[in-house]
């Protein structure tokens, strides 16, 4: 008797903390918990702690609470210039509100998913579609991802989801067109380079040749000049010079000084011997006549 006096204690103790632990719910900081009541939910506890619940009649579903990612599946995608190109990205997506989302996704995470699938893939097709393969490329520094965003706009809110960010991992072409491409990217820049080259060529002789002409005049103008100094000057010294002789007393200096000069020059080479007629001029300055 006291056997089964003991095992009937021990069944009666698990039944009621069975019972007991029916009465509470315990909520994480990570999670929403759902009161349903006959399947419908009765209420939602957000806040992290312990709260109860009617036993056998309201059972407990979670949603978490904390940021998710999603990877989407590589997809082709048309520019507006009809190029071809990959596109695979992921989002980071929390649920805001758990009861739209109960009821519009049957608190299915799956299910959420499909739809962010489908609402980020139609806006990266539309945003790409009205965009040229050029700016696509040039896009991927953060623009292109933030077009995408706000072409989604406020469309996942009816399921309680709010998408916080969109990523692009890899934007790029189809293996079998990428060679043809980047060659064509390769030319057109090759093009624009020797456009500018030319155009810079063409200013720098322009300026060349303005500077050369520049100089072509400041030199005739200097060469000008310098021919009326020196013209002055040589009439100045003859000026001086026939003022300075004038005079009868300084002439036969003059000559002497003259003769002197025209003996210098003759006398050039090695060889300083200069033969002249006894009726020269500069021969009569040796014999003192």
């Amino acid at each position: 008797m006291k056997k089964v006096r003991n095992t009937v204690l021990i069944i009666v103790i698990v039944i009621v903390c069975f019972i007991s632990s029916s009465f509470f719910v315990v909520t994480n900081e990570n999670e929403y918990s759902l009161i349903r009541q006959f399947g419908k939910i009765d209420h939602i506890v957000y806040d992290a702690g312990l709260s109860t619940k009617i036993p056998f009649i309201q059972s407990v579903d979670t949603l978490p609470k904390n940021v998710l990612i999603y990877d989407l599946s590589p997809s082709d995608v048309i520019t507006s210039d009809k190029k071809t190109m990959i596109c695979d990205s992921y989002i980071l997506w929390k649920i805001v509100d758990p009861l739209k989302f109960a009821q519009t996704l049957n608190s299915s995470i799956t299910n959420a998913e499909g739809r962010l699938d489908t609402a980020v893939y139609s806006s990266t097709k539309n945003v790409i579609s009205s965009t040229t393969q050029d700016e696509v490329i040039s896009g991927r520094d953060g623009t292109l991802s933030a077009a995408i965003v706000e072409n989604i706009g406020d469309k996942l809110s009816q399921y309680g989801i709010e998408l916080l960010d969109f990523q692009i991992k890899q934007l790029d072409l189809p293996n079998d067109n990428k060679a043809a491409v980047y060659e064509r990217m390769i030319s057109e820049r090759e093009n624009i380079a020797a456009s500018y080259i030319a155009e810079g060529n063409s200013e720098a002789q322009i300026l060349r040749n303005d500077t050369d002409k520049e100089v072509t005049v400041l030199l005739s103008n200097a060469q000008k000049d310098a021919e009326i100094l020196i013209a002055e000057g040589e009439a100045e010294y003859m000026k001086i010079l026939s003022e300075a002789y004038a005079d009868e007393s300084r002439q036969e200096f003059y000559s002497f000084v003259r003769s002197l000069d025209a003996l210098k020059v003759s006398m050039t080479g090695s060889n300083k011997t200069v033969i002249l007629s006894s009726d020269s001029p500069i021969a009569q300055i040796f014999y003192g006549k």
